[in-house]
Order: C-alpha cells, then structure tokens, then sequence
C-alpha cells in the first residue's frame, strides 16, 4: 500500500477528527491553491452541497486575486447563501490547510456573514 503525503495525513487527520464530534452539522470545505480559493458547505448525510462560493466567480475574478480580501469575500457571500439555504450552523474542515492566512480569512468572513462554527 502506498504512503500517504503529509498533507493527506492531516487531511485524513482532520476529518476522522469531524466526524467524530458527530454529523449532525454540515461542513464548511475549503481549497486554497496558488490562484484561488474555494469553500463549499456539504450536508455529508444527504451527500448534497448546500451552497459554494469561490473567487472565481465573474463578479469577484476582476477585482481580487489570491489574496486575503479575497477570502474575506468568498467566506460572507458563502455565509450568505448557506444562511439563505437555512443553515446557520457548521463544522469548519479546513482540508488540512494550516489555519492562517487566506484559510482564516475565510473563516472571518463566514463568522462576519453569520456563520456560527
């Protein structure tokens, strides 16, 4: 069987660690690569996202890039349309990305729009 990276292992790591705090929430994914950000929030019992928002969205690639303005953006309007989805509640999976920088950024920005996690 073939090693697992570093980050796969906190990947693997951080989500045993969410699914044992149990399922009852649905959770706020994030991706962050060299160029953009992406957050989804997935309900893990019905195999559904609830709502994403990324800065690849047309209105938000024009005015920002990979920056943490851009994170800030992406986490309200996501916070927007999950709260507009009817969740208010989630867990925060941050994919095994260190939480700082653009990943708590996001976070803020969720925690701004009204995200509780």
């Amino acid at each position: 069987m073939a090693r697992l990276s570093l980050f796969d292992q906190r990947r693997r790591r951080v989500r045993t660690a969410l699914r044992a705090k149990g399922g009852e929430r649905p959770r706020l994914s994030i991706h962050r690569s060299s160029q953009h950000i992406y957050a989804q929030v997935i309900d893990d019992a019905r195999g559904i996202t609830v709502a994403a928002a990324s800065t690849l969205e047309k209105d938000v690639r024009d005015t920002t890039g990979a920056t943490k303005d851009a994170a800030v953006e992406v986490g309200k309007r996501l916070a927007e349309r999950a709260k507009a989805a009817g969740v208010s509640k989630v867990v925060f999976d941050r994919g095994g990305f260190i939480f700082h920088g653009r990943v708590k950024a996001l976070a803020d920005g969720a925690r701004e729009g009204g995200l509780e996690f």
